[in-house]
């Protein structure tokens, strides 16, 4: 059930949680065409700064979609736009929690909110803020 602009105060919080599969990043890959080895080829990626495999930064960008579009606001939810900041890489087996915050009520519907992945270690490895139109009522 999503949350109407009404409904929503500055300090809610919704998130998503996901663990990252081999397979989650090869539907990725085909989907997007990014088939960039530090994501698909074990063997080149081992000789990276990373010393393996990594999920393409917008797969855990796409849980806080995630968020926004099923949890806070919810169903209804307008997408305007992220920035984002890749902060550490996520690997293979990660489960990756992601977190918005509403910061800011903006005019017209609008809402900021920060954006924010987590490891299983609660280390951060995406940080952002979203702007977002919120549901006219509740779904």
């Amino acid at each position: 059930m999503s949350k109407s602009y009404e409904q929503i105060q500055v300090g809610d919080q919704g998130s998503f949680e996901k663990t990252i599969t081999e397979t989650d990043i090869y539907l990725f890959a085909g989907i997007t065409g990014d088939l960039n080895p530090a994501h698909i080829n074990q063997r080149a990626s081992e000789n990276s700064m990373f010393k393996g495999r990594i999920a393409h930064g917008m797969l855990s960008a796409g849980l806080i979609s995630a968020v926004l579009g099923m949890e806070l606001p919810g169903p209804g939810t307008i997408y305007l736009s992220q920035n984002l900041k890749f902060v550490a890489p996520v690997y293979i087996g990660d489960t990756i929690k992601a977190v918005a915050e509403v910061t800011e009520k903006m005019e017209k519907g609008r809402i900021k909110l920060k954006t924010t992945c987590y490891n299983q270690n609660d280390k951060i490895v995406l940080d952002g803020e979203a702007v977002v139109i919120a549901p006219k009522a509740s779904c």
